[in-house]
């Protein structure tokens, strides 16, 4: 390993500990780690050293996030949201087991049709916003739900894996005209089954306290707000509809999508819907911080050369591995990979090209270790840098040691269920 390497883990250990020990406020360890990559350096020689070191600050995703939050803050004050917000509530305040299980199928059902940066802000929007209740604590819903929200319990909506796997393998002239949808879905009907376990068994595990601006259990009638006028409420609607659509299209709009959920939100500003203090401090809450902080320790690492040294390693020694065993390795390198750098295509087309040659010169169809790939390039949550992780764990309140308990389990089943799916199904 070189100095730059061993730096550059030297700062995401770091970070993470500060993370843990709560040493610093949530979202200010990202931040100081940002200095530290300044201080030591820790850019490439063409870079310019304040914009590398602060680059999660001009990112498209976070922005994307920061802006939608903004358009869900206003969201909230909506009858619509009072709504849902009620029937959640009824579930809650009836209690037990079979009404957390309840909540999590009806996430997990609305999941099949509806996917994407907005759709799991909306769940942990909803879920965060309930009174602490202690028959069902939000604190042992909101992550489950959370993470409920890319898992679909009908597996219908395969396309995008399916178009991935083929582009992927069309650079080793693999034909893929032959090839159905039907193991793409079978194999996301497994990986979604071995979630639903996992959340019936991490129930348990997850801690018990507010995370809501609510200390105790009150009824639904003393949590309702203002309601808002008709026309500033089909403003909001409007806007919050048009930005998960734009969200949900990101890959057809291109740059004008990201930019929906910001002027949706200027809108509301307009409208009076939001004031400004509001807009400002959902703008730059700690979780925004946090996930703009992360993104410059992802890239250091990433750049000092140290991923690459990782995949070579394991490419070398890939050649005696069972066909699972093969999988599984590829597939938690990726996934591991994409939870430190906060990049699923990224990881991806990093390790799947590994993955694919090895898979031919052992004379392994690559179809269903790269699908598997492919999938994985979106399980990795164990770390509080991607989108999702971050804000559950800071709307949450959720502990480091808390996050661990639930996602760290949850990541190595998800994996084994991609990896026995890929033998089994393809």
């Amino acid at each position: 390993m070189t100095t730059t390497m061993i730096l550059a883990l030297g700062v995401l250990i770091f970070m993470i500990v500060l993370i843990m020990t709560d040493a610093l406020p949530f979202g200010a360890p990202p931040l100081l780690a940002d200095v530290l990559i300044l201080v030591l350096a820790l850019y490439p020689e063409d870079a310019d050293p304040f914009a590398y070191s602060f680059a999660g600050f001009t990112d498209k995703n976070v922005w994307l996030i920061a802006f939608f939050m903004v358009v869900l803050a206003a969201f909230q004050k909506t009858s619509t949201t009072g709504k849902i917000q009620d029937i959640l509530y009824k579930l809650v305040n009836k209690g037990g087991f079979k009404s957390y299980v309840a909540i999590i199928l009806v996430i997990m059902f609305f999941s099949s049709f509806v996917t994407g940066t907005g759709w799991y802000m909306l769940i942990i929007s909803l879920l965060a916003t309930i009174p602490y209740n202690e028959k069902l604590p939000t604190s042992k819903i909101l992550m489950p739900g959370s993470f409920a929200s890319v898992h679909a319990l009908l597996p219908l909506n395969v396309a995008f894996y399916y178009g991935l796997t083929g582009t992927l393998l069309s650079s080793f002239n693999y034909d893929m005209s032959k090839v159905s949808t039907v193991p793409f879905m079978a194999l996301t009907a497994i990986a979604s089954l071995g979630y639903f376990l996992w959340s019936l068994v991490g129930y348990k595990l997850l801690p018990d306290h507010p995370i809501a601006d609510q200390k105790t259990e009150e009824s639904a009638a003393a949590v309702e707000k203002e309601p808002l006028p008709k026309g500033q409420e089909y403003l909001t609607i409007a806007c919050i509809l048009i930005s998960i659509v734009a969200m949900m299209f990101l890959d057809k709009l291109g740059t004008i999508a990201y930019a929906v959920p910001a002027l949706c939100a200027f809108v509301l500003l307009f409208g009076k819907v939001l004031d400004w203090k509001t807009f400002l401090g959902t703008l730059f809450s700690p979780i925004v911080l946090m996930m703009a902080g992360v993104l410059p320790v992802a890239n250091a690492l990433a750049d000092s050369g140290f991923t690459g040294m990782i995949g070579g390693m394991v490419a070398g020694v890939a050649g005696g591995m069972s066909p699972f065993v093969l999988v599984l390795v590829f597939c938690t390198l990726i996934a591991v990979l994409h939870v430190i750098t906060g990049a699923s295509f990224g990881s991806l087309f990093v390790f799947a090209p590994v993955l694919i040659s090895t898979c031919i010169s052992l004379g392994i169809d690559p179809v269903g270790p790269t699908a598997a790939a492919v999938y994985s390039a979106w399980v990795g949550s164990f770390l509080p840098i991607d989108g999702q992780p971050a804000v559950t764990m800071g709307m949450g309140k959720y502990s480091m040691a808390e996050f661990w308990k639930y996602t760290i389990p949850m990541d190595i089943i998800g994996l084994v269920c991609l990896a026995l799916a890929a033998v089994l199904c393809f």
